[in-house]
């Protein structure tokens, strides 16, 4: 069965980017444009997640042999959105026509704004395509039809849905031009979020088993034009505040000058997003526990954050004095039920059934997300439900695993139930960010993540966002909850943070991901 995870609208601003373009050629043969940038504030915390779905081995693909000494890259440089959120210029139709897009590797469709968006008001601040002025343009259906009978496409989102219709047109990415892409008009932006964006669509970079409509995704006709002589493409993110360039994607190879040492490589684990194992996630010196025997992660340029389960979120928040995040229902479950699960645990019951022995979690085997960012699960029929049915189960196992955590290091049981209140408090609410002091963020520990027997560090500076404020800044923790039941979860989402500490070459050809210390 196809799964949608849909959601994940964030919202964090530093830095937005405006002026003028200008291009050059450079020594190495390279079109590099350079770019200004104008810093804001709180005033526009605004981010815009797309949509994924499982999806299996791409079609079309052979094997590449890296050879960084004999690259046709290239390069798109991309402009920094408030620091989570990158975006680059491409150009649909003849003449060209210049739009903003985000290049999201967790999507596999490119959209943009319509000359027939009127109804929605985030059109009109946007960047829209003519197709009435393109000599190249070609219907995909006909266009005497309804808007709905076009071939019409809807992508969902967490809070609401962008829809429209498919057409083609040449798609110029930097120097190369791709004839005849499949894309999606936009006519009607659902997602008001999209209202205070800077950029105008999306260039998903994923597999097309994830296309929605089937639509053969911008990469693969990049390679199948024969515009590609390597089958990756590799991204940097730049996280300097002084910088003029906010970043670069690189399509068929990358550029030595932006990572140090070699890249770790490891394979897609599951044929559909650019997904991955990890392993234990480590606080400074000490295990979360919950990944010590795996768990997946994607890998997702298009998300600002690191998304992972509240169960580790929780410790993270709490080792790092993340404030505003009472939750009373997670308080209730240990003053009510706390002193029998200490029982349960103590006289030896198994942890996985401790919840259904209280009557929390049911015997057959359900049990509850509570996602405290919206998710949503879409089936092959395109029905939509919700999976948060039963919250008090997931607490109660989180409850347990943290309990259990503690006795394995002998801790007392007045101090145990003190910390697993405390790590209540810190559980992630919707509304709000999990906001740090700023003066701290040097004392505050690193969080490592083990990739292929390697670990890959995260320092405050980098999982830690500066926010500019009117008079001052504030500082936000950079983990966000995101609940996935098995089989696909438990779940990380590796996006734009740990790709900022991380050069990522994405190799379509092998099936794999490699990361390299960005410099």
């Amino acid at each position: 069965m196809s799964m949608a995870f849909k959601g994940l609208l964030v919202a964090i601003c530093i830095w937005v980017w405006s002026g003028s373009l200008a291009a050059a050629i450079s020594n190495d043969g390279l079109l590099r444009i350079g770019l200004k940038k104008l810093p804001v504030g709180l005033n526009r915390l605004n981010a815009a997640r797309i949509t994924k779905t499982e999806v299996s081995q791409p079609r079309g693909l052979g094997d590449v042999n890296i050879n960084s000494n004999n690259l046709k890259a290239n390069i798109v440089y991309l402009k920094n959105y408030f620091d989570t959120q990158y975006y680059g210029e491409i150009a649909i139709g003849s003449p060209p026509q210049y739009l903003a897009v985000v290049f999201d590797t967790g999507s596999s469709n490119l959209w943009v704004p319509s000359s027939r968006c009127i109804f929605s008001i985030a059109c009109y601040f946007h960047s829209k395509y003519r197709a009435s002025i393109s000599s190249t343009y070609t219907k995909i259906g006909n266009l005497s039809y309804p808007l709905h009978l076009r071939i019409p496409c809807k992508i969902p989102y967490g809070s609401g849905s962008i829809s429209g219709y498919f057409s083609a047109d040449n798609v110029k990415i930097g120097d190369v031009i791709i004839k005849d892409q499949e894309f999606v008009e936009v006519t009607r932006e659902g997602v008001l979020t999209f209202l205070a964006a800077r950029f105008d669509g999306v260039l998903g970079l994923g597999f097309q088993d994830i296309s929605v409509g089937e639509a053969t995704p911008v990469w693969y006709n990049m390679v199948q034009q024969g515009h590609m002589s390597q089958q990756i493409f590799s991204i940097w993110l730049n996280h300097d505040p002084t910088s003029r360039v906010g970043g670069e994607i690189v399509f068929g190879g990358f550029d030595w000058r932006h990572f140090t040492g070699d890249h770790t490589y490891v394979p897609i684990s599951k044929k559909g997003y650019w997904q991955i194992d990890v392993g234990d996630v480590i606080i400074a010196d000490n295990s979360t526990g919950l990944c010590k025997g795996g768990c997946a992660a994607i890998v997702d340029s298009g998300t600002s954050f690191l998304a992972g389960p509240t169960t580790i979120v929780a410790q993270i928040n709490h080792a790092i004095g993340a404030d505003g995040y009472a939750n009373l229902e997670c308080k209730n479950v240990v003053s009510t039920y706390g002193n029998l699960i200490w029982e349960y645990l103590v006289s030896g019951v198994r942890p996985d059934i401790v919840c259904v022995d209280i009557g929390l979690c049911s015997y057959d085997g359900s049990r509850n997300v509570k996602n405290y960012i919206e998710s949503v699960i879409e089936n092959e029929t395109g029905k939509e439900s919700s999976v948060d049915e039963t919250p008090l189960c997931t607490l109660c196992e989180m409850v347990v695993y943290w309990i259990q955590l503690q006795l394995k290091k002998q801790i007392a049981k007045e101090k145990i139930f003190s910390y697993v209140n405390e790590l209540c408090e810190k559980l992630p609410n919707p509304l709000r960010r999990s906001f740090v002091n700023c003066d701290n963020i040097a004392f505050m520990p690193d969080v490592s993540f083990t990739i292929g027997n390697k670990s890959f560090t995260l320092s405050p500076e980098q999982y830690i966002l500066k926010v500019e404020g009117k008079c001052s800044i504030v500082c936000l923790s950079g983990f966000v909850a995101l609940d996935v039941p098995p089989p696909q979860g438990p779940l990380w989402v590796l996006g734009a943070l740990f790709l900022g500490a991380y050069h990522t070459v994405f190799d379509f050809g092998n099936l794999r991901v490699g990361f390299a210390k960005a410099i």
